[in-house]
């Protein structure tokens, strides 16, 4: 099974593929030099792979890349900030 996070600009949003087909989201609003995260959300049929992991950290390492910080409003992205010190210099 191929997992693959991309960045949905369009959709304000960066999404998880597995094996091509859409598996869950994280809302991303650009704000400047911040991105806003407030909500993510793995489709019921992909639940329970840790696939909402892999999700949000590649969206923060694009974030990283992008030299921009996070605002994480999202329960879970903010729950997966503080569990993983390696991207806490990434809040706002």
């Amino acid at each position: 099974m191929g997992n693959e996070v991309v960045h949905n600009v369009k959709e304000e949003r960066y999404e998880i593929l597995v094996d091509g087909e859409l598996a869950g989201f994280t809302a991303a609003l650009d704000r400047g030099d911040t991105v806003v995260f407030p909500h993510t959300e793995v489709f019921g049929e992909f639940e329970g792979q840790g696939l909402g992991s892999v999700l949000v950290a590649g969206a923060l390492d694009d974030v990283r890349g992008r030299g921009k910080r996070v605002v994480a409003t999202c329960p879970y992205v903010s729950r997966f900030i503080s569990k993983h010190a390696d991207y806490q210099d990434l809040v706002a």
